[in-house]
């Protein structure tokens, strides 16, 4: 019996995926639910699972784009497992080898570059910093002379060795889709970027006291992404308009905070969602970001896991970003990028100290959100960082981290 296997659809608006890799060989006999490849979609990468055992033959090359429903590969049930592991493939046929055939004698490129120079004119050449491969003689036979390397000027622009190559490879339809989508944000909403700093001390002495207790209760290490994530959830409260979109004619705004934490996966930028967020302590942030994170870099997150969110976070301070403009998520109308810390002086009570100082960027939609709005927002941020003990932790610490 010969199975059609067809492509199963990602999710919901999804109409094609792009065959990214086959992890299986035509003729190779597969068994059920054994990953035969990878699809990309414009959401997420995901694996296709043989839908019986016996023998595949391939229906699609890798890069194409194939839509959902559409056959993808043949399995032929009928054939058992062999015993070797592999299903028997069919022998080739050993050809005679064909006589050499005489090859038509080649003719000799002519060229009036060839390299050769006179001695004089290599000095002179060699004076210059040039290489007479460089140059167009015109002596017999496409000699340089001495006036060829006088009349040579050294190129100032036109390099004259190293490698020069160049390569090109086929986008993945998810980093098409980004493309697009950040095409799309630039040219569809009224950005703007506020920035601030904060003083990111108190965290420091925090995670300092109580990292390790957090980490051997819990599980999970007591990170930096906990207090930003609870931080934006409390300035969301306050400046309900961050937490909406447009839809139409109409602002969309919702009374929930699904917060998108925005990571590096194998093929790009994935975008997972932490769902109600208002709802989660730090210890449930720091377990729902390990756990979304290791799914993106396993490559096993799921096109519901990265769809929705009300609002995103990037931290580009892995990366050693100090500054940045993040571009909005599209629909969302708000986006917070987090960056390095650095050791910087600044002046507290008239005196210059030294503190562990982070700049945060908030891009927003100025379609719906003012000015007004996005700075108090930023601030809000700024001040339950500089002050969770009493803002984030209402000043019952051990309460706050379960402890």
């Amino acid at each position: 019996m010969i199975l059609e296997m067809k492509v199963p659809s990602p999710g919901e608006s999804i109409t094609e995926v792009e065959i990214a890799t086959w992890l299986v060989e035509d003729g190779d006999y597969v068994e059920k639910d054994q990953a035969i490849a990878e699809v990309d979609s414009d959401k997420a990468t995901l694996e296709l699972p043989a839908e019986v055992s016996g023998v595949i033959t391939l229906k699609a090359e890798e890069g194409d784009a194939v839509a959902v429903g559409a056959v993808v590969c043949l399995i032929d049930t009928s054939v058992a497992k062999p015993e070797g592991g592999d299903a028997a493939k069919p022998e080739k046929k050993e050809e005679a080898p064909k006589a050499e055939e005489p090859k038509a004698p080649v003719a000799e490129a002519k060229t009036y570059v060839t390299g050769s120079a006179s001695p004089a004119a290599k000095k002179i050449l060699a004076e210059k910093g040039m290489d007479a491969n460089s140059i167009s003689g015109t002596g017999k036979a496409g000699r340089v002379t001495k006036e060829d390397a006088v009349k040579a000027v050294p190129s100032m622009g036109t390099p004259t060795g190293g490698n020069r190559g160049t390569s090109r490879s086929k986008m993945s339809m998810l980093r098409r889709k980004v493309a697009e989508r950040l095409v799309e944000a630039k040219n569809t909403t009224a950005m703007l970027t506020t920035f601030n700093e904060v003083d990111m001390s108190p965290i420091f002495a925090l995670r300092s006291e109580y990292k390790e207790t957090f980490k051997a209760k819990h599980g999970v290490g007591l990170g930096f992404m906990s207090f930003f994530t609870l931080a934006i959830v409390r300035a969301l409260k306050m400046y309900p308009a961050v937490n909406s979109m447009i839809d139409g004619k109409e602002m969309l705004s919702y009374d929930f905070c699904d917060i998108s934490i925005a990571v590096s996966g194998p093929k790009g930028l994935m975008v997972p969602v932490i769902r109600n967020a208002e709802n989660l302590s730090f210890r449930g942030v720091e377990s729902e970001v390990k756990r979304l994170a290791l799914r993106a870099r396993d490559g096993q997150i799921t096109v519901d896991e990265m769809t929705g969110g009300t609002f995103t976070i990037t931290n580009g301070g892995v990366f050693g970003s100090m500054l940045s403009t993040p571009i909005i998520n599209p629909p969302q109308s708000g986006i917070l990028g987090m960056h390095n810390i650095v050791e910087r002086p600044v002046a507290i009570d008239g005196q210059v100290v030294i503190r562990p100082i982070m700049y945060v960027a908030l891009s927003y939609d100025h379609r719906i959100i003012d000015g007004k709005e996005s700075v108090g927002f930023l601030v809000a941020v700024k001040e339950a960082l500089e002050n969770p003990v009493e803002l984030l932790m209402n000043n019952d610490i051990k309460k706050a981290l379960e402890l």
